[in-house]
């Protein structure tokens, strides 16, 4: 079993290694483990293609909530008008305005959306580089997610199209960004299911 300093380290890391930064003991707040700071390090340190997966999938959930929060603002009355590019069917404030962007729980779609993005947010750094064989249930939980995400954030934009002759190109962005999740989440899912089949890894 390698140990956290054997591991192989991104060719540009983010910050020091966990174990050298650790807060003293007894102090006010929360305490540390060596798992946690596994996790720390493979994340912001380690090397390999299962990372740098589940490192495109934060930053596609990041861009969505991003777009959305464009969107939130606006539903929310803290802005006037989102801006769009001059370019055909473009028309955000209609599509955003409606009362289909309403419907769901009586709030403002884009506000669920960024709860929604902030889960798979948390399902992508959740555990360390093996959790796929130690915790399969992570990996397997992040592509069901990815891939209803993917459906609805396409359904979504039929929805626009059909309804309202319009489109909202933040949402558009969104529903680009959970479609390119897809196959990002598939080979990790992969090896859950082999260790979940007793293949391991």
């Amino acid at each position: 079993m390698t140990t956290p300093a054997a591991r192989p380290e991104r060719g540009r890391t983010a910050g020091p290694p966990a174990g050298q930064v650790r807060g003293r003991s007894g102090g006010v707040g929360r305490s540390t483990s060596n798992a946690a700071e596994a996790v720390s390090d493979d994340l912001r340190r380690g090397a390999g293609q299962v990372l740098d997966r589940r490192r495109r999938i934060a930053g596609l959930s990041l861009a969505s909530i991003g777009a959305l929060g464009a969107v939130a603002a606006y539903q929310n009355g803290l802005i006037r008008h989102l801006p769009e590019p001059p370019l055909p069917l473009l028309d955000a404030d209609a599509v955003d305005a409606s009362g289909e962007a309403y419907q769901e729980l009586k709030a403002p779609d884009a506000s669920l959306g960024i709860l929604n993005s902030a889960v798979t947010l948390v399902l992508a750094g959740l555990g360390n580089r093996r959790r796929a064989s130690e915790r399969p249930w992570i990996p397997l939980a992040l592509a069901a997610k990815v891939g209803l995400d993917a459906a609805g954030g396409l359904f979504l934009t039929a929805e626009q199209v059909s309804k309202h002759r319009r489109l909202c190109s933040w949402c558009l962005a969104a529903a680009a960004a959970s479609v390119a999740m897809v196959p990002q989440v598939l080979p990790e899912a992969r090896i859950a299911l082999s260790a979940l089949r007793g293949g391991g890894r």
